[in-house]
């Protein structure tokens, strides 16, 4: 029997009426989409009919009739792209918002070779700091590169940009606070459009998927159209004639594909003869590729993936045609049977060693970034190395290693998933230190630091109040998700072995990269061609320049070295270099010896032949030790190290004892 002072209490937030009812109406409609058999969230297309989500928002009626016109609309209007991320600003959204600013306003974008020009509706010179600030607090941004395919016929796309944005404005039904970059530094013109996600009456601004995939596109393209022309019926035809042959994804395979059916099954037949020619012969181009084949007359099957095989055929020959630019842009000549797509997450995937060509923008949306490297291999490598900031800048013309990153587990990873085995799914530095006496403290630490690093990314590791990690029994294979997530950014690891090309090493007085390999017990094998060839000569110049200087001598049919003789060599480059440094600095230079320890100011980092060095600064004197990128974290701050042989054993952080690197 229920009395008057029952009741159930609900546990949650003041004024919450439980999880269902929190929910943004949003969520909980596509909450019951899904739950009636519905697909709102990725997968493949539902069926006909059905609600998946892409309607809401903003402009979505505008993008459906954009997308549906008349049988040449899609051809007969200059063509655009539209690329387009959102991004959300929580965390540390709004820093890395305003260092994609400064990005887009880097150096050598315009016709001139000078920085990116920052600009909005009314000004041709916008104050992007006032912009960030604008947008402090922001749940999300929107940022889009719009390229017209005639964009280079534009003396200036200001005016373009302004009229895309004010009829974005008018589908959209409200203001937009944007700003915009013009680039002209690659072969087709482009804007970049920052746009905050807050409408004119600061609501978060909400775009529909249907404007933003086709509808903006179809509005830059009708502008375009506008001002140069539509295209005639006969070059709309003569462009499709064209793509039957082409090997890459193209409009003519889109069609077919969405009259495919559940089993990949295609008719050659379309609306009218042309229609119907044009699809035979693609037909008979994917057969040749081994993407379809006809299993009666008219009726042809294509092959499982066809669409990213093509997809990814294109790609590979744009990126062919961008080494081959590239590759004359520098001069070089090469074969285009020597051109080589690196691929790091191919098991059968070697390290390469060469000379850096160029680096550029894979995706600059994204951020992600391309090398090409001429190897001694003879080969010429396109090598995605992934975000920009993941890869620190090595002057073109240097000489660099690169590796794959395999997504495995850690050494860290194995002794970690060893002692929770012995300890019941847990693990701390004393568990650590009770199972393996002979382990110290600062080694036991680089294990949390691991595990915490997997625990702000993945999440697939829980800490407990007291400290202890909870371990699961599938930890390798967490390790694993995890290291395959850090690839992704930063699929290959990128080893400068030396600032200076070979023109610079020939008579260098220091201890160069091609004196290294001359007294290498294991050189780095050279193939007769190429960068290879160019090494070999480049190593019998610098032999004969050693015998000369009498740091090697010729005996029969062998060089013999004078002992120590990179030594020697660095030792006159640094005598050389710290006299210039000592006047610049006004400071005396000061030697370090094994065992000593080093204390003071990180300034700077130097390019010499002999590697790369760090400036330590004392009061009345400065040191040149080996750099190691770790440094850089601490640059202009205080180091303490101890010369161990010809590595040092750094202690960075402000705490006491605290991590060692060496």
């Amino acid at each position: 029997m229920m009395r008057d002072d029952d009741f159930n209490p609900k546990i949650g937030r003041i004024r919450s009426q439980g999880t269902k009812r929190s929910r943004k109406y949003l969520h909980r409609v596509l909450h019951a989409v899904a739950f009636a058999g519905g697909s709102p969230r990725g997968g493949s297309l539902p069926r006909r009919g059905t609600f998946h989500g892409s309607q809401i928002g903003r402009g979505a009626s505008i993008g459906r009739m954009l997308a549906t016109r008349d049988r040449y609309a899609a051809f007969r209007s200059r063509r655009a792209i539209v690329k387009s991320r959102i991004v959300k600003l929580a965390g540390n959204g709004v820093k890395a918002a305003l260092a994609h600013l400064r990005y887009i306003q880097r150096d050598g974008v315009t016709r001139e070779g000078e920085p990116g020009r920052l600009y909005d509706a009314q000004q041709d010179r916008a104050d992007g700091k006032a912009f960030i600030a604008r947008a402090d607090g922001d749940r999300h941004q929107f940022r889009f590169i719009v390229s017209a395919e005639d964009g280079d016929e534009y003396e200036d796309l200001k005016p373009l940009t302004r009229r895309l944005m004010a009829q974005m404005e008018e589908d959209l039904g409200t203001k937009l606070d944007w700003v915009a970059v013009d680039h002209y530094n690659t072969g087709h013109p482009h804007t970049h459009i920052i746009v905050r996600g807050k409408d004119d009456t600061g609501r978060d601004l909400i775009i529909a998927r249907e404007y933003i995939a086709q509808g903006l596109r179809e509005r830059m393209a009708e502008l375009i159209s506008l001002d140069l022309g539509p295209r005639t019926d006969l070059e709309i035809e003569n462009r499709l004639r064209r793509e039957v042959e082409q090997e890459h994804l193209t409009s003519i395979d889109r069609g077919l594909l969405r009259g495919a059916d559940d089993d990949g099954m295609v008719r050659a037949t379309g609306r009218d003869a042309f229609e119907q020619s044009l699809r035979a012969g693609r037909l008979q181009k994917l057969r040749h590729l081994g993407m379809a084949a006809e299993t009666a007359p008219g009726q042809w099957q294509l092959a499982e993936g066809v669409e990213d095989a093509l997809r990814r055929m294109g790609e590979r020959g744009d990126i062919i045609k961008a080494m081959h630019r590239d590759l004359i842009e520098k001069g070089v000549a090469r074969a285009a049977s020597d051109y080589i797509i690196y691929d790091p997450s191919d098991p059968e995937t070697r390290p390469i060693i060469g000379r850096l060509v160029r680096r550029g923008l894979a995706d600059e949306i994204d951020d992600r970034h391309y090398l090409i490297v001429d190897a001694v291999d003879g080969r010429t490598h396109y090598v995605e190395i992934g975000k920009g900031e993941a890869t620190d800048p090595t002057p073109e013309g240097g000489i660099i290693t690169v590796t794959p990153k395999r997504a495995e587990p850690r050494a860290v990873d194995r002794t970690i998933a060893e002692i929770a085995a012995a300890n019941g799914g847990r693990y701390d530095v004393d568990i650590h230190l009770r199972y393996d006496p002979t382990a110290s403290a600062d080694f036991a630490e680089t294990h949390v630091r691991r595990l915490e690093a997997m625990r702000r990314l993945t999440g697939t590791v829980e800490r407990q109040p007291d400290g202890t990690w909870t371990i699961a029994p599938d930890h390798l294979q967490r390790a694993t998700a995890y290291e395959r997530r850090l690839t992704k950014d930063a699929p290959v690891m990128v080893q400068t072995l030396s600032a200076f090309p070979l023109d610079r090493q020939f008579g260098a007085d220091g201890a160069t990269w091609l004196d290294r390999e001359l007294v290498a017990d294991t050189p780095v094998p050279l193939r007769d061609g190429g960068f290879g060839r160019d090494v070999r000569d480049a190593l019998a110049r610098r032999r004969q320049w050693l015998v000369e200087q009498e740091l090697a001598r010729d005996e029969q049919d062998r060089t013999i070295y004078r002992a120590n003789m990179l030594g020697i060599l660095q030792r006159r480059e640094l005598t050389r270099v710290v006299g210039q440094l000592s006047g610049e600095l006004g400071l005396d230079y000061a030697e370090v010896r094994p065992g000593e320890r080093i204390e003071g100011i990180y300034r700077r980092s130097l390019d010499l032949v002999s590697g790369r060095f760090a400036v330590i600064e004392k009061s009345r004197e400065f040191t040149l030790v080996p750099w190691r990128p770790v440094l850089e974290r601490s640059l202009g701050k205080q180091v303490a190290g101890i010369v161990h042989g010809e590595t040092i054993s750094w202690a960075l952080g402000r705490q006491r004892g605290g991590p060692s690197v060496s």
